[in-house]
């Protein structure tokens, strides 16, 4: 495979992965998701700024691990675009990066209740998932965005080797091997907020009892046999946002 193909291969999953993130309500007019670039392991691909439903090929852009664009072009990056290159920088196993503002996993990182893995298909959250104060980073009085690079080095930090972690206020990073794991990790983790928020309200209507979540053990075997099988919802979602022919 020349170079030139893998970039276009490359491309079209991310630009893909763009709009099923917005068809799977894991992003709207904010949020993006990254790939790191195929055969220059220190640079990434991230699209101009832009709500994610309407990105195309063309919006894409390659950035190093400063965030600074490599053919801007005139194209306005994204004002968090240090998210994604402090992640890659300090782990060399992420391929593919997303932020997210999904409403169900808001309040897990803004209460006491620790987002745990409560379906088999979440697995990747066992562990522990990190929340990130911004204000340990940044002060009391930031607009809450990771605008700097070294707010981007105190996320990535924070983040250490998790799949998912929390932003306190803010929303979410998944991480992973594949756009197309990275794709699933976010779609599920806001699957398994909203299912955890509701087995909350069951247990506090009913009065008592606990939530019986995934032990480690039962969350890496699930977790092990979800990825071996990602390319089965990839290929529906795809499906759900093909354009018809």
């Amino acid at each position: 495979m020349t170079e030139h193909a893998g970039i276009e291969d490359l491309v079209d999953d991310l630009v893909t992965a763009n709009h099923i993130l917005y068809n799977e309500g894991v992003v709207d007019g904010f949020g993006h998701v990254s790939a790191r670039h195929p055969t220059r392991p220190d640079c990434f691909l991230l699209s101009r700024s832009i709500a994610p439903g309407k990105v195309r090929a063309e919006d894409i852009m390659a950035f190093d691990f400063d965030g600074n664009p490599l053919d801007a072009r005139g194209r306005k990056p994204y004002l968090e675009r240090f998210i994604h290159s402090e992640v890659y920088r300090v782990r060399a196993d992420v391929q593919s990066v997303v932020h997210n503002h999904s409403p169900a996993v808001i309040p897990f990182g803004v209460t006491a209740a620790k987002l745990r893995p409560i379906s088999h298909m979440s697995g990747f959250l066992a562990g522990g998932v990190p929340n990130f104060e911004i204000r340990d980073a940044g002060g009391p009085a930031t607009d809450m965005l990771i605008r700097t690079p070294q707010l981007g080095v105190a996320f990535a930090r924070t983040m250490g080797r998790a799949a998912f972690a929390l932003m306190r206020g803010h929303g979410a990073v998944a991480v992973g091997d594949s756009i197309r794991q990275v794709v699933y990790r976010a779609v599920y983790a806001e699957q398994n907020a909203r299912l955890q928020a509701e087995a909350l309200r069951l247990v506090a209507a009913t009065g008592g009892g606990e939530i019986n979540f995934l032990n480690d053990a039962e969350a890496a075997g699930a977790d092990a046999a979800n990825y071996a099988n990602m390319d089965r919802p990839w290929e529906l979602w795809k499906m759900r946002v093909a354009k018809p022919t």
